[in-house]
């Protein structure tokens, strides 16, 4: 075998074993980030402290549907759509943020980030802004518009250290 020829086989079987979950384009295998306007449906989900209402959903493939999202808590929440293995990848993400100062109970703290500890540089490529996931401030509402693609498991959580474990997590069944 040339070099060249190892070197391609192991770029190949890397991108293999690479998640399929998401793409630079912020496509993801359940689905993607849509514009509000095209939305066909509003869903409003209520956060409280460690619960969801509603606790489960229903759409079908293909639906774009706009999360209108209101917290109703003393403490910051998300609203993060994934399968519990994406959950539980971006909640060691989000205990990092807050160990580094950057989250505190009730929202985040931009002035008191310490990139370098949370073993990124000095550029900030810590934040949050993935397309399937956001941040809301007690008392506050944000939008999220996401059009689903078949799926199996699928999830919304709050992914604030220990929410998820305490039972902030809802199921989407995505139906034909």
């Amino acid at each position: 075998m040339t070099v060249h020829f190892r070197l391609a086989l192991a770029g190949f079987f890397l991108v293999l074993s690479m998640p399929a979950l998401a793409s630079p384009a912020g496509h993801y295998a359940f689905g993607q980030p849509a514009a509000a306007a095209s939305a066909t449906r509003t869903i409003e989900v209520h956060m409280t402290d460690m619960a969801f209402t509603p606790t489960s959903l229903e759409v079908k493939a293909g639906e774009t549907v706009r999360f209108f999202l209101v917290n109703k808590g003393q403490l910051l929440h998300e609203f993060n759509l994934g399968d519990a293995a994406m959950h539980a990848g971006h909640q060691k993400e989000m205990l990092k943020m807050q160990q580094g100062g950057m989250m505190t109970p009730t929202g985040m703290n931009h002035e008191n980030m310490d990139h370098a500890a949370m073993g990124h540089g000095a550029s900030g490529e810590m934040k949050h802004d993935d397309p399937n996931s956001v941040l809301v401030e007690p008392g506050k509402t944000a939008e999220l518009t996401w059009t689903f693609s078949q799926a199996d498991n699928l999830e919304f959580a709050c992914n604030v250290p220990g929410h998820y474990q305490a039972g902030m997590v809802g199921t989407v069944k995505v139906g034909p």
